[in-house]
């Protein structure tokens, strides 16, 4: 893999921790703000939402802009809004930042798969997409247990601040390691827009983005309240780490597999996904099995939604500059509502949200069901 890859899952791995770490410090920004912890968790939909409305916005504002302006702009911004989230003392301002960062993070995501996409062999999108989310994933094991340690003993401003420095190294290393030639697509005209729009019509590619929407929402709804149910708060990094350890190496062994086998992938990750968020929800407070269990959903949930977003890149290959968004979208649509649905599902108690994460599974893997073909990407036009 070339290496301007390695130096954007750099920057994806500062994202990862702001977008992740929130799951550790739910409780303390509910005490310090004053609002319950079901208000607090909605932190991590405001920067989904944001994610969302970015993604599309953002690739379509700046299709025409070099490609390493843009992704070192947007990781300024997202540490300036760092900044002022760590400053304020406000609950809907801190939700603002929020947004304003996941707008940056979603124009710079979508920028980068786009830039992934561009430097490696089309039938190796899969493989790329895996070392952008290699960041995400480090993000969870270290990143984010590093952010919980932080808020334990500073306050979670302090984890703030820390994300804002992390975006340094990752500016330098896009300065000076990516390419500042725009990404061209094969036959592309730089200022079309419309007919890459219209790769939304393809209902191939809508199933792949409703499904990797699904998916993530159910883990997105898991894990942004991991931290409620762990009896002993100093475990909690542990659990996290478990999780984020994981999602790595769920992503590294579904990289190899999403080009090839994608349906392979869902077929045997998908049933156990399935029921380990319910039998998580039943053997929480047994610590041996928790263990076990965050480690082998981490690794099943990124795995199933890695792989589901690489073939968002594959059905959407005739919209080059906005490929990157539709993907972004997909994966953030899902991180919108399933903490919403978690933070609902607590009404029935703090094994709610991973009861819902099993029924958003299922739902997924029902809707695949009949258009297995369509996962294994035969018969695709766009993806060969």
């Amino acid at each position: 893999m070339p290496l301007p890859l390695y130096l954007l899952a750099l920057a994806v791995f500062a994202m990862g921790t702001s977008e992740f770490m929130l799951a550790g410090l739910v409780p303390d920004i509910a005490d310090s703000l004053g609002v319950s912890a079901g208000t607090a968790g909605t932190l991590t939909s405001a920067f989904a939402i944001g994610m969302c409305a970015g993604a599309p916005l953002m690739a379509g504002l700046i299709r025409d802009r070099p490609g390493r302006t843009s992704l070192a702009v947007f990781v300024l911004v997202f540490a300036a809004a760092h900044v002022a989230g760590a400053l304020t003392t406000d609950f809907a301002l801190l939700f603002a930042t929020r947004i304003v960062a996941a707008l940056a993070n979603a124009g710079f995501l979508a920028v980068a798969l786009t830039t992934a996409s561009a430097l490696v062999a089309p039938e190796r999108k899969g493989r790329a997409l895996a070392v952008l989310l290699a960041g995400t994933t480090v993000a969870t094991i270290a990143g984010v247990p590093g952010g919980t340690v932080l808020g334990a003993l500073f306050g979670w401003r302090a984890a703030f601040w820390a994300v804002a420095a992390l975006c340094l190294p990752a500016l330098a290393g896009i300065v000076t390691g990516v390419p500042r030639r725009p990404v061209q697509g094969e036959g592309a005209d730089g200022r079309a827009l419309r007919p890459e729009l219209a790769r939304l019509r393809s209902p191939r590619l809508v199933l792949v983005m409703l499904l990797g929407a699904l998916v993530n929402a159910g883990t997105f709804c898991g894990f942004t309240f991991l931290a409620l149910i762990v009896a002993d708060e100093r475990w909690v990094p542990v659990v996290l780490v478990l999780f984020g350890a994981g999602s790595f190496a769920g992503v590294a062994v579904a990289g190899r597999l999403s080009d090839r086998r994608p349906a392979l992938v869902v077929a045997v990750g998908g049933p156990p996904l399935l029921i380990g968020w319910p039998v998580l929800a039943l053997l929480a407070d047994q610590r041996a099995v928790l263990l076990v269990l965050v480690f082998v959903l981490g690794a099943l949930s990124f795995a199933l939604g890695s792989t589901l977003i690489a073939r968002v890149l594959y059905e959407a290959a005739g919209a080059p500059r906005m490929a990157g968004s539709y993907a972004t979208a997909a994966l953030n649509l899902g991180a919108v509502a399933g903490p919403l649905i978690g933070a609902a599902a607590l009404g029935g108690g703090t094994a709610g949200p991973f009861w819902a994460s099993g029924a958003l599974v299922a739902t997924a893997l029902v809707v695949a069901l009949p258009f297995r073909a369509a996962i294994a990407g035969e018969a695709s036009t766009a993806a060969r």
